[in-house]
């Protein structure tokens, strides 16, 4: 009821989004403001592949992310694809980052993640970007089939939603 109130009065007021219950090591530093929620719903691809520095073990490697990035209201506003990790706008600015940290998410669901943003190509919103933050994980960990040698190269997809919050400097 407060919520409603508040985001009718002017239009222009909205709840701020709070880190206060994110792990430190995924918090944007003090001096940046929010600049776009988004939330990606989509799928990440796995590759069974060969343990490095691991003779005759195999694991599941993250090869790459596809997903809608929609706003708060659920229309599309851009898309997250890789590699390299790349968040693109409609308005066709994009950018990729570096990842910083990670923080778990609970099981059954890939980490928490902070990553700093590269500068952006395009004009656009994403000019500007500094941090991206992963939050509001559910799914996309790595499958739980058995990946070895019979079945090395192969690829799963797995399905995930994750909430990406985009911050500028203040």
């Amino acid at each position: 009821m407060v919520l409603a109130a508040c985001a009718s009065s002017t239009g222009s007021s909205k709840p701020t989004y709070s880190q206060t219950m994110l792990p430190d090591a995924v918090k944007v530093p003090a001096g940046h403001r929010v600049a776009m929620e988004t939330v990606g719903v989509g799928q990440i691809t796995y590759e069974c592949r060969a343990k490095k520095d691991a003779a005759g073990q195999f694991e599941w490697v993250f090869a790459g992310p596809d997903a809608k990035l929609n706003d708060r209201q659920g229309k599309q506003v851009g898309r997250y694809y890789g590699p390299p990790a790349t968040w693109e706008s409609q308005d066709g600015s994009k950018l990729t980052a570096t990842q910083l940290a990670v923080a778990p998410a609970g099981a059954g669901n890939i980490p928490l993640q902070l990553v700093k943003a590269n500068p952006a190509m395009g004009s656009g919103v994403m000019q500007g970007v500094t941090y991206i933050q992963r939050v509001a994980t559910r799914g996309g960990v790595a499958p739980s089939s058995v990946c070895s040698a019979t079945n090395m190269g192969s690829k799963q997809i797995v399905n995930y939603q994750a909430d990406y919050i985009f911050w500028k400097a203040a």
